[in-house]
């Protein structure tokens, strides 16, 4: 049987990266040369089961990991949506929106933005994450290929390692924006 060298030369492309390492320091760290890394992450070459765990290991990874097709790293909760919890003695909701993945670091902005020019960003550091709460008006947010229309109270995250956008739709436009950066 084949491994699936599609599946993972993506996935050494996604993990290298979100480790921040060059492809030099996995190939020394997995104790294999420098070209074979570069074939296999090009879906090049039929790796042994040893190289894998020990790029694996290198990356600090969970063998499984380098075979797990990229998840989608969008999400969209409308406002009244997601797993809500109630207190007993008080009119109190909480909703639980997002958790942060260990070793993350969050900075929190308040956005407020007029109809006009949107906002383009470009790619943050792999692996960051933008949480985006509409707290008045209306925007246009996400990535530049599938932003999407958010209300007042709606939530999205999505990968602010690629290009996005930020356009205000209503005069006075107001969100929370939660920056999770990978630490």
């Amino acid at each position: 049987m084949t491994p699936p060298i599609h599946l993972i030369s993506q996935g050494l492309v996604r993990e290298r990266q979100r480790a921040g390492l060059s492809l030099a320091e996995v190939a020394r760290r997995a104790g294999i040369a420098k070209s074979t890394l570069s074939q296999l992450e090009s879906g090049n070459g039929n790796p042994s089961i040893e190289t894998l765990w020990a790029l694996c290991v290198a990356l600090n990874i969970p063998f499984a990991r380098l075979m797990e097709p990229e998840a989608k790293r969008m999400q969209v909760i409308r406002r009244g949506e997601g797993p809500a919890v109630n207190a007993e003695l008080a009119n109190y909701q909480a909703t639980l929106l997002a958790t942060c993945p260990p070793g993350a670091r969050r900075d929190i902005y308040l956005l407020t933005a007029q109809p006009g020019s949107q906002r383009c960003s470009h790619p943050h550091t792999p692996g960051t994450v933008e949480h985006i709460i509409v707290t008045q008006g209306r925007a246009l947010i996400g990535p530049e290929e599938s932003a999407v229309e958010l209300n007042p109270g709606d939530y999205i995250c999505y990968p602010g390692d690629i290009p996005h956008i930020f356009r205000a739709l209503d005069s006075d436009t107001l969100a929370v924006m939660v920056l999770e950066i990978p630490g």
